[in-house]
């Protein structure tokens, strides 16, 4: 797009010396056109768009992953030419950021959505955004402890890391997700033409396995490729350009 990005972390602001997200907010807006961050902390990100005065962008936070998601919606669009009246089934940690995000937009845009989860909270969607998603979706929101009913007659599979962003506890939450992998026999029950999908990085032999992400199916570098067109499709929305 001809713009020039300023890569900034923790390491290289005052923002771990103590200066607060307001004031480094405040400041960067005076810099640049544009700020895209990928925070741990939802409220960190709300409070710097608070406080900036150019747009933001959610790069990704422990709630939510839009961009992710524009790219998918994109991918799913490009394979299946629609997406309402399909079936989008998701694998394994329904309760962070990766799941919300797709449940509430693909069920906006007229698509059931079915999280394959264990029954425990950590793991599922909380209840108050559910509720929220479920006001705008045009499509439904399920949650199963089956993994089974999840890709039945799925048109899209997806999945995601089982360990990411800080997230303790490693042995167990790769205990408590193994029935929830992405395998040929689990692919079975989906539709025939069902698509394979995984916002990388994928954690081979955990999340999914190579007869899967390598398969005539797996369409995950094409979806890896439509993050860079979805993410300039969404500066020139912001700019105006």
């Amino acid at each position: 797009l001809g713009g020039h990005a300023v890569f900034v972390d923790m390491s290289t602001t005052q923002l771990g010396r103590g200066e607060t997200i307001a004031d480094t907010a405040r400041v960067m807006a005076r810099y640049a056109d544009l700020i895209m961050a990928r925070l741990n902390s939802q409220k960190d990100l709300e409070e710097i768009a608070k406080y900036s005065r150019v747009p933001v962008i959610n790069g990704l936070t422990d709630m939510f992953h839009p961009c992710q998601v524009m790219a998918d919606l994109l991918t799913v669009k490009e394979k299946k030419k629609r997406i309402a009246g399909l079936k989008i089934a998701f694998l394994g940690d329904c309760g962070f950021n990766m799941f919300n995000s797709t449940a509430i937009a693909f069920s906006k845009l007229g698509a059931d959505v079915y999280g394959g989860c264990p029954d425990k909270p950590e793991y599922r969607m909380k209840p108050e955004l559910l509720e929220r998603a479920l006001k705008e979706a045009k499509g439904k929101i399920v949650l199963t402890a089956e993994p089974v009913e999840a890709v039945k007659d799925a048109d899209v599979i997806m999945t995601d890391t089982w360990v990411s962003m800080g997230q303790k506890d490693e042995e167990k939450r790769i205990r408590d997700l193994s029935p929830y992998q992405v395998n040929p026999a689990l692919m079975k029950h989906a539709k025939p033409d069902a698509i394979f999908m995984h916002c990388l990085p994928a954690h081979r032999g955990h999340e999914v396995v190579d007869e899967v992400a390598d398969s005539s199916q797996s369409v995950i570098f094409d979806q890896a490729e439509n993050r860079l067109h979805a993410q300039n499709a969404i500066m020139v929305a912001l700019l105006g350009e």
